[in-house]
């Protein structure tokens, strides 16, 4: 499949702002990005537009185009949102355990494991692996893709933590809902699953306190 100009641009810039690389903030020129990537300004503006779609920019008339800061509502509904849908996928998958889908999970947790010291770029690729790999294991991959377009903020947030806060926490959290899965065990998987997703209501003060900058 072929990717347009502007898909590949809003993607780069997209996990350029949700790892922080473009700080909550920064401004950003057209002329600027249209010259760094070889491009007409026409694609650049069109990538803003779904950026700024996504609350990750905030094109202001006469005066630029700047990283918006961290939204806490947005956060908050994200998490709200994707907990919801992750609860009702493993415990679907609970119900009736699939030991192909289980043996891939454990080989993603060995790999995971593999990461523990590394970038968090890396171990949010990962993660990000993980739950999708859930979400199809279900058949719910279009409900994926809703969580995924609204948690935006979500991730800048957890890429924040994961730099943060230990790695192996999160891999130990995922093993649980993969043994709650294995075992059967529906209320298992969901209890875990939402403690997972919980976490960040933990790191979120820390990181704040740490990086109000960051945040509106």
């Amino acid at each position: 499949m072929v990717v347009s100009v502007v898909d590949q641009l809003y993607a780069k810039l997209r996990s350029a702002i949700i790892d922080n690389v473009l700080m909550p903030g920064a401004r950003l020129s057209e002329a600027e990005v249209a010259m760094q990537h070889g491009i007409s300004r026409q694609p650049v503006r069109e990538a803003f537009i779904k950026l700024a779609n996504e609350n990750l920019l905030e094109i202001r008339p006469q005066r630029g185009t700047f990283v918006a800061k961290i939204s806490l509502p947005d956060v908050m509904d994200a998490r709200f949102v994707r907990e919801a849908v992750e609860a009702d996928i493993v415990r679907l998958l609970a119900m009736t355990p699939d030991p192909a889908l289980i043996a891939n999970l454990r080989a993603q947790l060995t790999a995971q494991e593999t990461l523990i010291g590394g970038s968090a770029r890396d171990f949010m690729e990962a993660d990000e692996i993980f739950h999708r790999t859930l979400a199809e294991g279900a058949d719910k991959g279009r409900a994926w893709h809703v969580v995924v377009e609204m948690k935006a903020q979500m991730d800048r947030v957890r890429f924040l933590s994961s730099m943060h806060f230990p790695v192996d926490r999160l891999i130990e959290q995922h093993r649980a809902i993969v043994d709650s899965l294995e075992a059967g065990e529906a209320a298992g998987a969901e209890r875990a699953m939402r403690l997972h997703l919980q976490g960040i209501l933990q790191d979120l003060p820390v990181i704040k306190q740490e990086r109000p900058e960051y945040f509106l």
